[in-house]
């Protein structure tokens, strides 16, 4: 089901702010709240949120939502169970020429979109861009986890690479799906998300961004990260705990044990079909098992905390990759 509110033009925006949500509504508020303090006077956009079975108010938000509106405000329900089955839902709503993705939990600045489009809109080259997420904090940041937002971060979807533009593809960096744009064109031309990647119920599986850049760079495809496409996100209390990290970590291993299935070579120096394997399992993860085990306990031991963290977490990684090996052994994709 698709709704529009009435009185608006039927023109193709330049850009969609693309939004998928589930059983989240009063943050959802807050998120389009913020949207209508942005500041975009050279391009035309709107709003279209995917409501993904949710079974609070969310539907009733967006209809109050709508009745107030400057731009168009669309909702799309999705019944396929899944993040990336309502990614899909949201791109085969829109034909807008960008389309920029968030989250239903975050606060923009005003200048966010504007930032957001202009290298593309600039520069024919640029075919994505990406930029800051920074911390709303459910609850005080944990002293173990380094204040210098290091590579623990993206447990909690926050990402600062800093206050210089670079392109992605020269860093092997790739923007958070909470706040990246996408030109139409690239993704007609990679595809969708695929939802064997995507986060479903309570699993927290997550690699359907990093397989579809994957496809974008094969196509020779380059992004630019935008210091001043800057929104805010909102860190959960309960995200904020070793036990929730340690579960984040233990899936990243093993939603990037499927990834490479599906791109051998997803990074540079690893590629799956060749790698020599003990008991199936790839010889470099068994030795990343066992170097960040050796230094969980050094770092233990020394009353060094946010070592001992950092390594403890690349050890559930390692583990959640070695299981995803294990038990899918005979079935690697060639």
């Amino acid at each position: 089901m698709v709704t529009d509110p009435a009185g608006f033009p039927g023109a193709v925006p330049v850009a969609t702010i693309l939004i998928c949500t589930f059983n989240r509504c009063q943050l959802l508020d807050g998120t389009l709240a913020s949207l209508e303090h942005l500041i975009a006077p050279a391009v035309s956009w709107d709003i279209l949120v995917v409501d993904n079975n949710s079974t609070d108010a969310t539907a009733e938000v967006v209809r109050k939502r709508q009745t107030s509106s400057l731009v168009p405000l669309r909702y799309v329900h999705e019944a396929r169970q899944g993040k990336s089955h309502a990614l899909n839902s949201g791109l085969a709503s829109t034909r807008a020429a960008h389309i920029v993705f968030t989250d239903d939990d975050v606060r923009v600045e005003p200048g966010w979109l504007s930032a957001g489009l202009a290298p593309m809109l600039e520069d024919e080259g640029v075919a994505y861009t990406g930029g800051p997420v920074l911390p709303i904090w459910g609850a005080p940041r944990p002293t173990w986890l380094d204040a210098r937002r290091g590579d623990l971060w993206g447990a909690i979807a926050i990402l600062d690479y800093g206050p210089d533009a670079f392109v992605f593809e020269e860093r092997q960096r790739i923007p958070l799906g909470a706040n990246m744009a996408v030109r139409r064109t690239v993704i007609e031309a990679a595809g969708g998300f695929d939802p064997a990647l995507g986060r479903t119920g309570q699993s927290l599986l997550g690699q359907e961004q990093a397989e579809f850049f994957c496809r974008t760079r094969a196509l020779g495809a380059r992004g630019v990260y935008v210091p001043g496409m800057v929104l805010h996100h909102h860190v959960p209390a309960s995200r904020l705990t070793r036990r929730y990290f340690r579960r984040w970590w233990l899936w990243k291993g093993i939603s990037r044990a499927r990834l490479y299935r599906v791109h051998p070579k997803a990074e540079p120096g690893i590629d799956l079909r060749t790698a020599r394997r003990i008991a199936n399992v790839p010889r470099f993860v068994w030795s990343g098992l066992a170097r960040h085990a050796a230094r969980w306990l050094a770092s233990g031991l020394r009353g060094q905390l946010i070592p001992a963290v950092r390594h403890e977490m690349m050890f559930a990684y390692y583990l959640g990759f070695a299981w995803e090996e294990w038990r899918n052994r005979g079935s690697r994709r060639s």
